[in-house]
């Protein structure tokens, strides 16, 4: 078999994504409301290592969210992209993600949006500590791997 008939490989780039991988509990408090965010996240690889499948359901503020996001590497714009489809909106949203073994940044849209999520990996990766800010508000969150 020759290298143009062999099946693509997924990017070098994606490996960062390994550390995402696993059962979070998310907890966290509204900026301005002091309501509570709660919720779970699973994140494990597709077949072929091309997506990384993230599954959730949170409870913020009292209204349930729930859904799918796939990430995976763009080469054009040599950054990672999502898709994610949801109870709350009909269209999927798209997002920027930018994650390796000390924080986790989550632009919705491009990189520099006024909506995104910052975040820090505790010293044994199993907690991330950060915050989603967009203009108006936001909300601390804590996730805690389970599993």
């Amino acid at each position: 078999m020759t290298e143009d008939q062999q099946s693509p490989r997924p990017d070098p780039a994606l490996k960062a994504l390994d550390i995402m991988v696993g059962t979070w509990d998310l907890r966290g408090r509204d900026f301005t409301t002091k309501e509570e965010t709660s919720g779970q996240s699973t994140f494990k690889w597709m077949e072929g290592g091309f997506f990384l499948v993230h599954r959730f359901n949170f409870d913020y503020a009292g209204r349930r969210f729930a859904g799918v996001e796939y990430i995976g590497y763009d080469a054009k714009s040599r950054h990672l992209k999502t898709h994610v489809f949801s109870t709350q909106d009909p269209n999927p949203l798209q997002y920027t993600w930018q994650v390796d073994e000390e924080s986790f940044t989550n632009w919705l849209g491009d990189v520099g949006s006024d909506n995104h999520y910052t975040g820090s990996f505790s010293e044994d990766r199993n907690t991330l500590i950060g915050r989603w800010e967009w203009p108006g508000g936001g909300y601390e969150a804590t996730m805690l791997r389970v599993r």
